[in-house]
């Protein structure tokens, strides 16, 4: 099965070049349903593209009769963020125009929608086949007004531009992945919305944490909340009805690099995932115990920030579970008071697993040092 190749328009530089973004579509012969993939929204979140490469590669060995529906693989999904640097650094997370986190910026159905409780109300009684085409369609008829904006002789801000035509190509899936790293060091993980455990576990990871706190209109965020802001009010009305409409984020590990143990576990939880929903018939997947991921929520996440400002002499690693008390970092803090240096040592405010820390050992007061989860009960 060879991929259908296409090259997707983004925006013209100044300099008269122009960005573009490359789709690779695996189309099966059965129609089914459509998964769409992408890698490297922010610019230093390298490794999701050695996974989408992995998944081109091994795809490609199968016979279009293994796969129901689509496969849609976007590689390197931001090229501004990606070429964006400071001296050797990659940074990428903030568009350069106007400061806004590239993932967090995505439009929301939800928060343009005239009135779902209404929507729920007549379709009451309807199959779940047919709320989904309508509802989809209703999605996709309001999100024109955003593809019509960037025609418009006053134009679109360069956020606003990029984000329509990135989604112009997901909107209509089934499932998204968003494949991220941390900015700093960090585990390989996965984010998932309300209702969505039991498929999350089907990757195999340590740990999976609910978005059970938005901050902001990231990616998945924006695809998932109208579905289930849509389950919802249906639940008010006293029918209990699940979507089969998933997105994940998954996270592979550290920044500016390729983890190639995180790449990995990511190419195998992604296969066993397709495996296991029915997108691929027929293929030997590697076996992946779900029920060893461990389950958490965002609310039960504490970032920890410098006290003081300092540099860090050492510091617990990523994947290290700590006890309240616990030593995670000793702050060498400087003064400019005629005083000698002093050592800080910062302990853990409860316990909980170390799972994400900054690369840089320089902090300013009130910079973030790490991050620990709690599991839930």
């Amino acid at each position: 099965m060879e991929p259908v190749i296409s090259t997707v328009p983004l925006m013209q530089l100044a300099s008269g070049d122009e960005l573009a973004l490359q789709l690779y579509r695996f189309v099966g012969t059965t129609p089914g349903k459509k998964v769409y993939l992408q890698s490297n929204l922010h610019g230093a979140e390298l490794a999701g593209n050695a996974v989408i490469h992995r998944l081109i590669e091994w795809l490609s060995t199968l016979d279009a009769d293994c796969l129901r529906g689509e496969i849609w693989l976007v590689p390197v999904c931001n090229p501004v963020g990606v070429n964006t640097r400071a001296h050797n650094f990659s940074s990428g997370r903030y568009n350069p125009y106007d400061g806004r986190d590239w993932n967090r910026i995505f439009w929301d159905y939800e928060q343009v929608a005239e009135d779902i409780p209404a929507f729920a109300q007549d379709y009451l009684e309807a199959d779940p086949d047919a709320i989904l085409r309508a509802y989809r369609q209703e999605i996709l008829t309001h999100f024109q007004e955003e593809v019509a904006a960037l025609t418009t002789p006053s134009g679109v801000a360069v956020h606003h531009l990029y984000s329509t035509r990135l989604q112009a190509l997901m909107l209509d899936a089934d499932y998204v992945i968003d494949l991220h790293t941390s900015g700093n060091r960090g585990m390989t993980y996965l984010y998932y919305c309300e209702g969505r455990a039991e498929s999350a576990r089907l990757f195999g990871l340590d740990f999976a944490i609910w978005l059970d706190q938005y901050d902001g209109d990231a990616f998945d965020e924006s695809f998932m909340k109208p579905w289930i802001a849509l389950e919802r009010a249906f639940a008010q009305l006293g029918r209990e009805i699940r979507f089969d409409i998933e997105a994940f984020t998954l996270e592979l590990g550290t920044a500016m690099q390729f983890d190639w143990g995180s790449v990995e576990r990511g190419l195998q939880g992604i296969q066993h995932y397709l495996n296991q929903k029915g997108v691929l018939e027929g293929v030997a997947t590697l076996p992946i115990d779900a029920r060893e991921t461990m389950l958490t929520r965002t609310s039960q996440m504490t970032k920890y920030h410098a006290p003081a400002g300092g540099m860090i002499q050492s510091r617990v690693e990523p994947g290290t579970w700590v006890k309240a008390g616990t030593r995670l970092y000793s702050l060498l803090c400087f003064n400019k008071i005629g005083q000698l240096p002093q050592i800080k040592e910062i302990q853990a405010e409860h316990s909980g697993l170390v799972y994400d820390v900054a690369i840089n050992h320089s902090v300013n007061q009130g910079e973030y040092v790490l991050a620990i989860l709690q599991p839930d009960a």
